[in-house]
């Protein structure tokens, strides 16, 4: 049975995790064997594109931190974004484009991404990386608090985008999604990364910024009728995280 509006579910407690055991199998699971699995299914189908692995060097010699989605997430990104049939993306948090750029693979020569990045110092590596990927023209960076660029959209009354991709700083997610609500149409499907934050999401006693930036992020969201929203843990190279689905309802 639903809960009426404005009602919670009651949680059940979750079951005690036996590790391996649980999951059916004898065999060690820990990040070397998440990292192990990813690199053999980045092998398979995802292939060496030198526009991203150009990318991904370029923001190495730079210095910026290894926060990148993996390849298999940027493929995720490329996959979503087609199904959707994307042609206005919004992202918010470029750091050196990567993510950026898998986007901009799905939208193919007539779609536009509108890219939000804080630091100049990323904005600067992300634009050289859209040049050297031949990706200039089709996407716009735009430089400062994310929080102010969202606002200046909605006060514009920017056109409505097809698919949003929010990962920035997870403090200020509630606020991002309240504002990328104002930018979406029925149908937007919008992805929040980095949402478990290594189980801390379901730890109410921490006083971690982002894992309280994730949970009332969740509170909203649980009680917003205009969506449809389910959460994902995953593992792999990036360690253990996951990401939120929401789709804006018609």
């Amino acid at each position: 049975m639903q809960p009426a509006p404005g009602q919670r579910k009651k949680c059940r407690p979750p079951a005690p995790f036996d590790g391996a055991r649980s999951l059916g199998f004898d065999g060690p699971v820990n990040p070397e064997t998440w990292s192990r699995v990813d690199h053999y299914l980045s092998d398979l189908f995802v292939p060496d594109l030198p526009e991203m692995q150009s990318a991904l060097a370029a923001s190495a010699a730079a210095g910026l931190p290894a926060i990148h989605v993996s390849p298999l997430q940027g493929r995720l990104l490329q996959l979503l974004a087609q199904l959707q049939g994307a042609r206005r993306v919004l992202e918010i948090g470029t750091l050196g484009g990567f993510s950026t750029l898998w986007l901009a693979s799905a939208l193919g020569t007539e779609g536009r991404i509108v890219t939000l990045e804080l630091d100049p110092k990323h904005a600067e590596v992300a634009r050289g990386n859209f040049r050297q990927a031949g990706r200039a023209g089709q996407i716009e960076l735009r430089q400062g608090p994310a929080r102010d660029s969202l606002e200046a959209m909605v006060a514009a009354q920017e056109p409505p985008f097809d698919f949003i991709f929010i990962d920035a700083d997870k403090a200020s997610i509630p606020d991002y999604y309240r504002l990328a609500m104002q930018l979406s149409r029925p149908g937007t499907v919008i992805l929040t990364d980095n949402v478990v934050r290594k189980g801390a999401v379901a730890d109410p006693e921490s006083t971690d910024p982002s894992v309280i930036g994730v949970r009332r992020f969740n509170a909203a969201l649980a009680m917003d009728s205009r969506v449809t929203s389910t959460t994902i843990q995953t593992v792999g190279e990036k360690g253990y995280d996951g990401f939120t689905l929401t789709r804006v309802n018609g």
